[in-house]
């Protein structure tokens, strides 16, 4: 037995990694598919394309109408962000911080919208949205994404504040500081990491948000996932090489978000900057 535990630690190593290695691949050959033949001039039946170009970006930018479409999705996550990020906090503080009869069931119903596919609450949402004239709307579009954005910010900020000191409250007190001046200097920056990780999470799902923004987004208000979907499945006949490219710009803006937020803040980091602050 004590020889064979080895070899079955061994085995099992190799097993992980043979299908880590097989997830990988296929995403990669998947991407480099579709990043070739966005750029094609004809491919069918080859190892290669019989030739390069890049006309494909350029009809799929006129045809799709991808610069009000860039812009519309812009607008979506960056509102969405910040209003996740302004609600957000404020309730996570006083979920951390206040202890009361039913705050485990407050705490699962603000949780709900994660739990529950989109779909389920978007139809109703959307109806809704329809009879009040919000549906089609840009304000439409940024609330009902909002909703599952909101519990995105609390899962991640309510066990941040936890670890954050209440003795420092007490102290700045004693030195006179007012709740401003308090909130200003020293629970600000102790809450600005997990508030950049929480908005990396949003910003991210946001993006890639496609049944509640389907739902609800008119002609002028469709981001650029709900744009992807009616280019594959609208009526008519498309390149499939303008398709490809649509799908690789789309790739492309969620990579330079996410590049460009990854800059300011390392999700993996979290826990242990918290830790490391109230010490200091």
């Amino acid at each position: 037995m004590k020889q064979s535990s080895p070899m079955l630690g061994r085995l099992w190593r190799y097993a992980v990694w043979g299908t880590t290695i097989f997830f990988l691949l296929n995403v990669v050959l998947l991407i480099g598919a579709v990043a070739v033949n966005s750029i094609a001039t004809r491919w069918f039946g080859t190892i290669l394309p019989q030739g390069f170009t890049l006309r494909w970006y350029g009809q799929a930018w006129d045809t799709f109408q991808l610069g009000p479409v860039l812009w519309v999705t812009a607008q979506v996550v960056g509102a969405v962000v910040i209003l996740s990020i302004v609600f957000g906090v404020p309730a996570a503080y006083a979920l951390a911080r206040v202890n009361f009869r039913g705050k485990q069931w407050a705490l699962l119903i603000f949780l709900l919208p994660m739990m529950v596919p989109p779909v389920t609450y978007g139809i109703p949402m959307a109806t809704v949205m329809y009879e009040v004239g919000l549906a089609g709307t840009l304000t439409g579009v940024i609330l009902a994404n909002l909703v599952p954005a909101l519990p995105f910010v609390i899962l991640v900020m309510t066990p941040f504040i936890e670890q954050i000191d209440p003795n420092l409250e007490n102290a700045a007190r004693i030195f006179g500081a007012n709740t401003w001046q308090y909130f200003k200097t020293v629970l600000l920056p102790l809450l600005v990491p997990g508030m950049l990780a929480a908005g990396l999470l949003v910003l991210v799902r946001t993006i890639s948000m496609f049944e509640l923004t389907f739902f609800t987004a008119g002609p002028d208000t469709q981001t650029l996932v709900v744009a992807l979907y009616y280019a594959v499945f609208s009526t008519g006949v498309r390149a499939t090489q303008e398709i490809d490219a649509m799908a690789m710009i789309y790739m492309a803006v969620t990579l330079v978000w996410v590049l460009i937020a990854l800059q300011f803040v390392s999700p993996t980091q979290l826990v242990s900057r918290v830790k490391a602050d109230p010490q200091e």
